[in-house]
């Protein structure tokens, strides 16, 4: 790409239009849209003014919004018009969603009135809604129609639909009768009416599902479209595959992000500034800061106690196998937890599962952590002979430090155990009391892991070490 960028200024600088408009048209508008954003930003408006109006309208949308406000602030109103006029609705909402008022102000002046009232219609809908999504170009046809008569009604108005694979049936009073396609039609004798070769087992979602769910419905039932139905069942629109790409797409990203502990974000990254990246990131920082204050008072307490109990290379050794501890038990914690969350937005994990997905954990636990414990323990032996070599291995500390040894692995293995605990279960916890399941992966089962494991660790230590050996 970055080649044809700069074959593209060469055009550009030497005026030859012709050529240059003879490859763009060759090009798909998505690559058009690649091609732009390696540019500068004045040659956009020549080159996108070289386009058909339909490819041109095509690769608008496929632009990001920070491009597309720059050309639609350079467009005059009839250029404007033009690209509007050949936009689907769906796209047009996005576009509309994403613009500063003054931008919006002069979309909408351009576009013609029915444009216009179903731009706002839709955007009455809650912001990931499947009625905020859809669109309502699609074709619908009658029970009583002939295979004749559809087909000369799909010829004269499915110029202008988004899909005319899928053709909805609908009654008088716009409720969903079922659907029929393309194939069948064609393959159909002329005087069949629709009723009779409509599918009426029509799988549908209300305006004000969540799109997410639409998305996964998509994916689950290898749709191409949606037919979107009101509490009345009647039909309003449809929701095409290419939404539900982009839908999941936009969903795994901001799981990955909250994941991560950052507020989500709806730019890419090299088009967001350092500002606007602190003010997502800070929030959290200092929220799991702050909430790192219960370890520090648990080291601290332990701490003290320790210097009191112990001899101080006990202490020191027990110190030194915090870290471990904590990555071991965060690690583990975090397996669970984003297994346990790809089963939640997939669907195939419900609350109802949950003494299941225990269990399952419990028994995974039981063995993750007698391995990570006897390796921890061979560890922790082969690093003693080394310090104690020769003559000196069996000396005065050996037995104090058999026993950190076997404490630490027992503090490993009920660590693994419990963080897998709280990594299956908060999640689905999350996700039955309204909260998103992601927000409970990552640095919040951290965190917990983190007290618990101390808690443990320093626990079993005064159980089990005897204090202040000779």
């Amino acid at each position: 790409m970055a080649n044809l960028a700069t074959a593209i200024t060469s055009l550009i600088e030497s005026k030859k239009y012709g050529t240059l408009r003879d490859i763009l048209v060759t090009m798909n508008a998505a690559d058009i849209a690649a091609l732009f954003e390696d540019l500068e930003p004045e040659m956009l408006p020549r080159l996108f003014r070289l386009l058909p109006k339909e490819l041109a309208a095509d690769t608008f949308v496929e632009m990001d919004s920070d491009s597309q406000e720059m050309l639609i602030k350079g467009f005059s109103d009839s250029e404007l018009k033009e690209v509007i006029d050949e936009l689907y609705i769906d796209d047009a909402v996005d576009i509309v969603e994403e613009m500063p008022a003054n931008v919006v102000k002069r979309i909408l002046a351009q576009a013609d009135p029915d444009t216009r009232k179903l731009i706002n219609e839709l955007l009455k809908y809650p912001d990931d809604s499947a009625g905020s999504m859809m669109t309502t170009e699609y074709v619908e046809l009658r029970p009583n129609l002939t295979v004749e008569d559809a087909i000369k009604t799909i010829r004269r108005t499915g110029i202008d639909k988004e899909t005319i694979n899928i053709c909805y049936v609908t009654r008088a009073d716009r409720t969903l009768y079922g659907y029929v396609t393309i194939r069948r039609l064609i393959l159909s004798q002329p005087e069949m009416t629709i009723g009779d070769l409509a599918e009426t087992n029509v799988i549908s979602c209300r305006t004000m599902d969540d799109q997410e769910t639409v998305a996964q419905t998509l994916s689950k039932y290898d749709l191409l479209a949606l037919p979107v139905v009101d509490g009345e069942n009647r039909l309003v629109g449809i929701v095409t595959v290419d939404d539900a790409i982009d839908v999941l797409q936009e969903e795994a990203t901001e799981d990955i992000e909250k994941m991560a502990a950052i507020t989500p974000s709806d730019k890419p990254y090299l088009k967001t500034g350092v500002l606007a990246l602190y003010v997502h990131r800070i929030p959290w920082l200092c929220i799991l800061m702050v909430a790192a204050i219960f370890t520090e008072l648990v080291i601290n307490h332990f701490s003290n106690l320790m210097s009191v109990q112990f001899q101080s290379f006990i202490s020191a050794m027990l110190l030194a196998c915090i870290p471990m501890l904590m990555d071991t038990g965060g690690n583990a914690g975090n397996q669970a937890s984003v297994t346990i969350i790809r089963g939640i937005s997939l669907g195939e994990i419900e609350f109802k599962d949950l003494p299941r997905v225990i269990f399952k954990e419990w028994r995974i636990s039981l063995l993750a952590g007698a391995t990570l414990a006897v390796v921890n323990f061979g560890k922790m032996m082969l690093m003693y002979a080394i310090v104690y070599s020769g003559p000196d291995y069996f000396n005065h500390q050996f037995a104090p430090y058999l026993l950190v040894a076997v404490t630490v692995s027992i503090a490993l293995c009920c660590t693994v155990f419990l963080a897998k605990f709280i990594g299956c279960s908060l999640p689905i916890l999350a996700k039955k009391i309204g909260f998103d399941p992601a927000v409970m992966a990552g640095p919040f089962i951290t965190t917990i892991v983190d007290v618990t494991s101390l808690l443990i660790l320093f626990g079993l230590a005064l159980m089990v070490v005897p204090h202040n050996v000779v």
